[in-house]
């Protein structure tokens, strides 16, 4: 046998995003160099260890059982190099968070500093809807979770980051009748939606439902960008997070459209499970919200104030 580690990563990712796209997305590979890994990793075997039926990727049994043993040579490797670097004295350790889609255009900033002066710390960071974000943390699968939208069923704690402000948004071109700058617009104007399970959508439908608004589904559609495109190209109007389009608004592709009752306000907020053990990587980045996140924000979010 012949694998290599980065073999094994690959191949890893692969049976948790049941995809070799999303697999390449989340390694920042290309989907050729995935495909090679995976097929360099097969003939090592006899047995196959994925099936393709149409055009669904299936792990086999024999490959959900590499994928287990292959967790666990990863899991050693970094255990040695956590070991290696505390030896030297640097806080080490991998810090696992959760966040919904949205908010990779607020985290990131949140961990920048923290991350450069800890660089023995591993960030595994995964960005996806808040049904997923709220299941990775009810499973205990992460240290923290950014939402801005608490759960209702999971009992948790939390650190607020930040306003989160969501506006009706249309592209340059669509014009609106000055008598439709109220609640009344929602008569004319299809609307694009998230996909079910995503926070925006939760805000948005809850707005439309406290204040009866006759809302017209033209489509749903899966990410924030697409959503964003959407818009831009005429296909409708969308009720979307401003942290999500500033270069958007500043270039004038997209507009807010003035209408009573909005902005609609939430908190992003940084949440973990009550009376979670922490990591020492944890509680360090954990201390270092509470003392740096109001120099963050007045850094890096003071441009919100002008909405």
């Amino acid at each position: 046998m012949n694998y290599t580690l980065h073999q094994l990563q690959v191949f890893l990712r692969i049976t948790q995003t049941q995809s070799i796209t999303k697999a390449a997305e989340e390694l920042h590979l290309t989907q050729p160099a995935v495909s090679i890994q995976l097929k360099n990793l097969q003939d090592q075997f006899e047995i196959p260890l994925t099936e393709v039926h149409g055009r669904q990727l299936f792990i086999t049994d024999f490959g959900k059982e590499i994928a287990i043993a292959a967790e666990r040579i990863i899991n050693e490797v970094d255990a040695i190099n956590y070991k290696t670097l505390a030896y030297r004295g640097q806080l080490t350790g991998r810090l696992k968070i959760s966040v919904v889609s949205t908010g990779k255009y607020v985290m990131p900033y949140f961990l920048a500093d923290f991350l450069q002066q800890h660089q023995g710390i591993e960030l595994a960071l995964d960005v996806t809807n808040k049904a997923r974000v709220i299941e990775s943390m009810e499973k205990n699968e992460v240290d923290f979770s950014l939402v801005s939208v608490l759960p209702e069923n999971l009992q948790v704690e939390k650190i607020e980051l930040m306003q989160n402000k969501l506006y009706l948004v249309g592209n340059k071109a669509q014009t609106v009748k000055s008598r439709s700058n109220s609640k009344n617009l929602f008569n004319e104007i299809p609307l694009i939606y998230r996909e079910a399970g995503s926070g925006t959508r939760h805000v948005m439908e809850k707005f439309i439902q406290q204040h009866n608004l006759p809302a017209r589904k033209k489509m749903e559609l899966t990410s924030n960008e697409a959503v964003k495109q959407a818009v831009i190209a005429g296909l409708g109007y969308s009720i979307m997070p401003l942290i999500g389009i500033k270069n958007e608004l500043t270039n004038h592709d997209l507009q807010i459209i003035p209408v009573k009752g909005f902005p609609i306000k939430s908190i992003w907020s940084l949440i973990w499970l009550k009376n979670k053990k922490f990591s020492p990587v944890a509680n360090a980045f954990l201390e270092h919200l509470k003392t740096e996140k109001e120099r963050i924000v007045k850094e890096k979010f003071n441009w919100l104030d002008q909405y």
